[in-house]
């Protein structure tokens, strides 16, 4: 077993991995920018290591400067978390090439569903079901082409990134010309990578997803699924486990998918399998696969009774995580309420500042970096904490959730806390009859 590990991020998911090092007797160095030179998880590890400025291109995303640390260190292993370096190639073989682990899937399983086209292609020769879409357009031409063979209305998307950053909706041919070269600007800023495709859009649609874990060499298990269809701006806010109005049929299909693609591709480690679920025709179409630990993985262990994060660090360390652990069985229901800097009624934009109070219940599990006293900068994700509620069944899950929220309190800036509660006490939620589209 690993004696050090460090933790390649920042924020709620750092102290998330730091506790869990914590419980295993692991030493843990984390890494920060200027910005967060005081913050919760510097201050928790047992060594931390700056980075760099605040900006992540200079700090969190500088692969000399991570791997830097780890020498100082003597880290034989990092966690990247998720976002940031999570899902970097390069990444991941210059730590091989140092002979420090990385704690996640390998650089083939990343390459292979890094980017959303050659994904599809796997997906089709795994038998996973797939929306019509298109090739990689050059051209807004050519995507209007593909667009009339598709049908209206299509989503435009970069084939490279995530967490809903180079999409957009196209209802007819005009609204694809008027977009197609911003989305390629997008996703040439945000991943270096210019390149869209088109995919058809389902009106009504849920978002539905697998957790798989697998060892590397063919095995690979389905830990359940998720349902993360209250979203705004692409982004997710509210997600639970079991999936509400599925049918056994439907559940059954849906794992097997998922471990069918995982299967295919040697898949190693902790990953997700996303797809889109139209409740209507009771089908479901394959959307991508984010190759890392998911923001919303709490859930997930709520019901399994596992630390995933403790898997990953046993199976990148050479063990066995999967044998008797093959047929798990879930055990209630539970919800993530995600609490974020922004302004709701500003159209979610963020806000920043230090924190005058800040207050959790003690009964559940909140997974988080403020504290009162934070300071919140604007230069990186504005998710503040994860609220997560288990129960015997859906139901009481979200009575435990609304009054999560209302034992909550942040002061200091605007946060996302009285939409969340709203939501809670919503038939919208308590309905299930939701759609990736209505936030």
């Amino acid at each position: 077993m690993f004696k050090k590990v460090l933790i390649a991020n920042r924020g709620e998911i750092a102290v998330r991995i730091i506790k869990t090092l914590q419980r295993m007797g692991i030493a843990s160095v984390a890494v920060y920018s200027d910005a967060d030179r005081l913050s919760k998880p510097v201050l928790m590890a047992n060594e931390a290591v700056r980075l760099g400025p605040a900006p992540a291109s200079e700090s969190y995303l500088d692969v000399d400067a991570v791997i830097a640390a780890c020498k100082a260190t003597g880290a034989e292993a990092v966690h990247p978390g998720y976002g940031f370096l999570s899902e970097n190639i390069d990444f991941a073989k210059r730590l091989a090439k140092e002979g420090i682990a990385f704690i996640g899937p390998t650089p083939d399983n990343i390459a292979a569903f890094g980017l959303k086209h050659t994904a599809r292609e796997l997906a089709r020769e795994s038998g996973v079901p797939l929306l019509p879409g298109s090739g990689l357009l050059e051209t807004s031409e050519a995507a209007l082409t593909a667009a009339t063979d598709i049908g209206y209305p299509v989503m435009l998307k970069s084939t490279a990134g995530g967490g809903g950053i180079g999409m957009q909706l196209c209802e007819d041919p005009e609204s694809l010309m008027a977009v197609f070269e911003s989305v390629q600007r997008t996703a040439r800023a945000s991943f270096g990578d210019a390149r869209v495709y088109l995919e058809r859009f389902v009106a009504k649609a849920r978002h539905v997803e697998v957790q798989i874990f697998g060892d590397g060499n063919g095995r690979v298990i389905a830990l359940g699924e998720r349902d993360c269809s209250l979203q705004r701006r692409n982004q997710k806010v509210i997600e639970e486990t079991p999936a509400p109005g599925l049918s056994d049929a439907v559940r059954t299909r849906l794992h097997a998918a998922a471990v069918a693609l995982g299967v295919s591709a040697h898949y190693r480690s902790a990953g997700t399998v996303e797809f889109i679920y139209d409740p209507t025709r009771e089908e479901f179409y394959f959307l991508e696969v984010n190759t890392r630990l998911q923001v919303e993985h709490p859930v997930t262990e709520a019901v399994f009774g596992i630390d995933l994060v403790e898997w990953m660090i046993r199976q990148s360390a050479g063990e066995d995580v999967l044998t008797g652990n093959e047929v798990l069985v879930p055990k209630g229901a539970a919800i993530e309420a995600r609490i974020y800097a922004e302004m709701p009624h500003a159209g979610f934009r963020p806000s920043a500042g230090r924190l005058t109070e800040v207050v959790f219940p003690e009964n559940i599990r909140v997974d988080g970096w403020i504290e009162t006293g934070s300071e919140v900068s604007p230069y990186y994700d504005p998710m503040l904490a994860k609220v997560i509620v288990k129960a015997e069944d859906r139901a009481s899950a979200i009575k435990a959730l609304g009054q999560a929220l209302e034992d909550s309190e942040i002061s200091g800036i605007e946060t996302n806390l009285d939409y969340l509660k709203a939501i809670a006490a919503s038939d919208l939620l308590a309905s299930a009859n939701v759609a990736t589209m209505a936030l």
